[in-house]
């Protein structure tokens, strides 16, 4: 029997592929960005800024001083998939492991982008999400929640 996935599965897929590339020990994040032909135009996880080493920063932090915690230095998957498309993204849709915060909620607006997909909503209700969905809503951004899809990574 052959398994075929539809396009929400492969593009999750990939979204979630991605962030196993990010150094984060608690929240890995992918994203994917897919344009109105189906064709992969930016990918991104959550990692620190370019040249930025990842052992001189403080992972771990979640808590205290803004400068001392993660939050001040990490990129999220979301702009770092912005920041890495290969054109412009009027009209594409962004696939996420986990549902964007206000911060990228406000790119992923600016950028263009029309449609959000995403499989976690772990912060749901929190007042970023709250934020994120309220400008979503107000500038006619679709998102729409997806039914997990494991992808399985065996170590060699």
């Amino acid at each position: 029997m052959t398994k075929i996935i539809n396009w929400d599965q492969y593009f999750m897929g990939v979204a979630k592929l991605s962030a196993y590339r990010s150094k984060d020990p608690n929240t890995q994040v992918g994203a994917c960005i897919v344009n109105k032909d189906n064709r992969i135009v930016g990918v991104g996880y959550n990692g620190l800024p370019r040249g930025c080493e990842d052992s001189r920063f403080p992972w771990h932090v979640r808590k205290g001083n803004l400068y001392e915690t993660k939050y001040a230095y990490v990129v999220h998957a979301e702009l770092n998939a912005i920041l890495n498309c290969t054109q412009h993204l009027e009209g594409c849709r962004i696939y996420v492991s986990l549902f964007p915060c206000n911060e990228c909620t406000k790119a992923i607006i600016q950028s263009g982008i029309r449609e959000i997909i995403y499989e976690d909503d772990k912060y749901d209700g929190t007042d970023s999400d709250r934020a994120a969905k309220r400008m979503l809503d107000m500038s006619r951004v679709s998102y729409r929640k997806v039914k997990p899809f494991n992808i399985e990574i065996k170590d060699e």
